[in-house]
């Protein structure tokens, strides 16, 4: 078994920091609910699309102290680790934001799983060299590929779907929130529980 697991939206949470920062800015009023959706449907639908985007490099970049792991990726992560089991972050990350200042996304990303002891020997202990930041969605699903992922976590169904995606890799989706259309089999997941008992549990591999 070897899995891959995307960062943004899958290990890290952002919900209550694009709400803080986009309040600090003064783009949305504080009556907006505390969600990364929430404040991006608020953006458009007044059609402040740019600021959307560059809110986003400005989260990403310069405001990742902010964000918090999702709950259970950390005992996931060092589960997996201890069953000698191959894992890897492999993300879609462009080395500077679209618009705004030009912070450097892979470098913050980094950091912050540093920060957080995913990289310490102590801590969870992920060798550093299986984090993958891939500046193209193509190059995301080449890597998957090359490093022979038998599993692989996202949150986005349209990524999970795409023609390209390894056809022998077992496509599980992240979805915490309200359940999406997906145009392909995947197993769904509502929390890092869900998908530990998928993979490891007595009923390991069982597709509801």
């Amino acid at each position: 078994m070897r899995i891959g697991i995307d960062f943004d939206n899958t290990i890290v949470c952002y919900d209550p920091v694009f709400h803080i920062a986009a309040c600090e800015k003064k783009l949305i009023p504080e009556s907006i609910p505390a969600t990364k959706e929430a404040v991006r449907d608020h953006l458009r639908e007044i059609d402040r699309e740019d600021d959307w985007t560059e809110l986003q490099g400005y989260i990403y970049g310069t405001r990742m102290e902010l964000a918090k792991p999702f709950p259970g990726i950390f005992d996931f992560l060092k589960q997996t680790i201890n069953r000698g089991i191959d894992v890897f972050i492999i993300s879609h990350k462009t080395q500077f934001p679209y618009r705004g200042p030009q912070y450097d996304l892979p470098a913050a990303a980094r950091s912050w799983l540093e920060t957080n002891g995913v990289f310490d020997p102590e801590g969870i202990g992920l060798s550093v060299d299986r984090a993958f930041f891939e500046p193209t969605k193509e190059l995301k699903l080449e890597r998957i590929g090359a490093l022979g992922c038998t599993h692989f976590i996202d949150d986005l169904p349209e990524f999970l779907a795409e023609p390209g995606f390894p056809p022998d890799t077992t496509k599980i989706l992240f979805e915490p929130g309200a359940e999406r259309p997906v145009a392909t089999p995947v197993h769904r997941a509502k929390s890092w529980a869900d998908i530990t008992n998928f993979l490891f549990g007595p009923n390991a591999g069982d597709t509801p």
